[in-house]
């Protein structure tokens, strides 16, 4: 009789082990589904910074879930965790960053991610409360860049295109850095070890006499850049377009497609040309 029940609760467990694995095996979550059902939306973790990207997120969500899918936002202030996250598969996607960052971050920490299409441009913009031009800058003015080195090159372009410095002959400015500059009449002195999300604060307290701010941040901290910059990058020609980020063989699922689909619509488009006012721009 005790054989029999040892055998019976074994092959109970068996059994309740094997369909918890059917179940698990069977289970779809997020980015894996293959077709979409609006009477049971999949829920999507996408990370992204705070403005524009959460923004646009949540501005296309209720279109989303009635295709069938539920965002779940997941925001960051930091540049480096939302790919981390999206490569060991804690987030489905992530939107918060533009090609020459990825192309880095692949090239540097070996991810395996890829992109899924380009949605808006966020023009760079150096700031100042102690000159209202870059003209004015006078001799050894301390310049205050990130250290995210993706952004290094647009940077020099401005400063370049306002006669300030010249870029080594034959580099390409989107990669270029600071080692590449042949010729600095006024003598900047550049300070680029700053963590981008601080950058505001430096502006704020006064620091530096020139400060180099992403748009994100800016407009997060009420900043208006088409009013408050004294030098703001061009959206024309601009290799710098905000993607949607997914690992590795996931950019052309239903799921991304569709969320690519709903931040690339004329109602998008409009929403993004009505609230920020030239600070971001659309890829279009």
């Amino acid at each position: 009789m005790k054989k029999f029940l040892k055998a019976f609760a074994a092959t109970t467990l068996l059994s309740v082990s094997l369909v918890g694995s059917t179940a698990l095996a069977d289970e779809k979550k997020g980015i894996d589904v293959d077709t979409l059902d609006p009477s049971k939306p999949v829920t999507v973790k996408i990370g992204a910074s705070n403005v524009p990207h959460a923004e646009l997120l949540e501005e296309v969500a209720p279109k989303l879930e009635k295709e069938g899918i539920k965002l779940d936002i997941v925001p960051y202030q930091d540049y480096y965790l939302p790919n981390k996250n999206l490569n060991e598969k804690e987030i489905d996607l992530n939107y918060f960053q533009h090609v020459p960052f990825l192309n880095k971050e692949v090239e540097e920490k070996g991810y395996k991610l890829d992109n899924a299409g380009a949605i808006h441009i966020e023009p760079i913009g150096l700031y100042s409360k102690k000159v209202k031009s870059l003209s004015e800058l006078e001799e050894g003015a301390k310049v205050l860049v990130s250290n995210n080195k993706s952004e290094w090159g647009r940077v020099l372009k401005l400063l370049q295109d306002n006669g300030l410095v010249k870029i080594k002959d034959g580099v390409d400015v989107v990669t270029a850095t600071f080692d590449d500059v042949v010729e600095n009449p006024k003598k900047l002195e550049f300070k680029y070890d700053n963590d981008p999300a601080i950058m505001v604060q430096y502006y704020n307290n006064n620091e530096g006499d020139l400060i180099s701010i992403n748009t994100n941040f800016a407009v997060d901290a009420g900043i208006t850049p088409k009013d408050d910059a004294i030098a703001l990058e061009s959206g024309e020609n601009n290799p710098y377009g905000n993607i949607i980020v997914t690992r590795a063989g996931d950019k052309d699922k239903v799921v991304t497609k569709k969320i690519v689909e709903a931040l690339k619509s004329e109602e998008t488009v409009k929403f993004i040309e009505e609230k920020y006012k030239g600070a971001v721009l659309p890829v279009k």
